[in-house]
């Protein structure tokens, strides 16, 4: 029996069966767990790939993005960027790297609950002190207050928690975050609504206990559907609330709707770049993820809505093809040499085909909300007419 599984049996003991989000905010995030432990994306070692373990390409179109969004909000100075679930720093680093116009402006926020991947997050990021994120200051005229210094950035920092900071001129980006904050997960029968819990049949294996609900979810499905229910995304965008009071929250991720739950696995696991085994097994030791529901995503949030894009156009909205093109120019300047600068052209082409892959990642849904007055600056924002007015 892993300790992971231990803990769990023993809540289970002393409470009864425990609702399948509670089963896997164990098995991820406590003790010893999946994340805990420092599994995740990556390629050697590791258990997934996302789009930033991709290459470098995926980073240089998001470092684009920050840029049309802080051009919406008319280039403040502080900008403040939260990485929500940022892993082990791999995007802050490739952002970093292609030097966006407000990069001098820029204070970025990596929040990672995981301490073996924060401690990850150090050796591929120059990190500062936590209260550094809006400084350095100083003072201006006769005013007794500090005020932020400006052209200060980049400044990088970690943190364990969303902030509270309720900051004005700020973006909230969570890429692959979504799908793996607990749900619970909800049957229809035919005539009601069972929720799934999570009881023992042995002392280190786990079974489900299905338990009557007390209200219409609300959802049209057939009998046998089962439904996540998005707890941890709704405490989620509560937190988003604390963190900004003018801005956009960039979501990616990978979707389905309501309609589409019964004909779809939207429930998974991984380990080790394969397929896992079923969601109770082996708690602790492979990632628990499930497709994120739009319609969920939309009621949960408190921001208004701006748009809706699939990754691949996004990505090319962003110049991705441009930069693709621009790759293949220095490979063939360079293939004689074989030098890393062309060695990197090259391998554009690669990552580009695999981040727009219509059966992959490039099938991912990148939602885009806006937050008080940028709400209004955002009405008609599109990231096409964006990248044609600033690049």
């Amino acid at each position: 029996m892993n300790a992971v599984t231990a803990q769990i049996a023993q809540v289970i003991h002393r409470e009864g069966p425990i609702t399948f989000d509670r089963f896997m905010e164990i098995a991820l995030y406590g003790d010893g767990g999946f994340f805990a432990a420092g599994h995740g994306a990556g390629r050697a070692g590791r258990d997934f790939v996302t789009s930033p373990e991709v290459g470098p390409l995926f980073g240089v179109c998001v470092a684009r993005a920050l840029d049309r969004m802080w051009h919406a909000l008319e280039e403040p100075d502080p900008f403040l960027v939260v990485e929500a679930g940022a892993g082990n720093g791999r995007l802050a680093r490739e952002v970093l790297r292609a030097a966006p116009a407000c990069l001098r402006a820029l204070r970025y926020v990596l929040v990672e609950r995981s301490a073996a991947l924060r401690a990850e997050q150090r050796e591929r990021l120059p990190l500062e002190p936590a209260d550094e994120a809006l400084g350095p200051f100083v003072r201006r005229g006769d005013e007794e207050q500090a005020v932020p210094a400006l052209a200060a950035g980049p400044v990088f920092t970690a943190l364990e928690e969303m902030p509270a900071l309720a900051a004005s001129d700020a973006v909230v980006l969570a890429n692959e975050l979504l799908d793996n904050l607990p749900f619970g997960i909800a049957e229809f029968d035919g005539t009601r609504w069972l929720e799934v819990r999570v009881g023992l049949r042995a002392p280190d294996e786990f079974e489900e206990v299905l338990v009557p609900v007390d209200a219409d979810l609300g959802y049209v499905v057939e009998a046998g559907t089962r439904v996540p229910i998005p707890r941890g995304m709704e405490e989620w965008w509560r937190a988003c609330e604390g963190v900004l009071r003018r801005g956009f929250v960039l979501v990616v991720d990978y979707a389905t709707t309501i309609d589409e739950l019964g004909s779809r696995p939207w429930l998974r696991t991984y380990r080790a770049h394969s397929s896992g085994t079923d969601p109770l097994d082996a708690p602790g030791e492979q990632d628990i993820t499930a497709d994120v529901v739009l319609e969920q995503l939309d009621t949960a949030s408190p921001f208004a809505p701006v748009s809706r894009d699939r990754q691949d156009d996004w990505l090319r909205a962003l110049g991705i093809d441009d930069l693709v093109a621009e790759g293949r120019r220095v490979w063939d300047a360079g293939a004689g040499r074989g030098d890393l600068e062309a060695l990197a052209g090259r391998s554009r082409v690669g990552e580009a085909a695999a981040l727009t892959d219509p059966a992959g990642l490039g099938a991912h849904r990148v939602a885009l909300f806006a937050v008080g007055d940028a709400t209004v600056g955002a009405a008609g924002f599109s990231w096409v007419t964006s990248l044609r007015e600033h690049d």
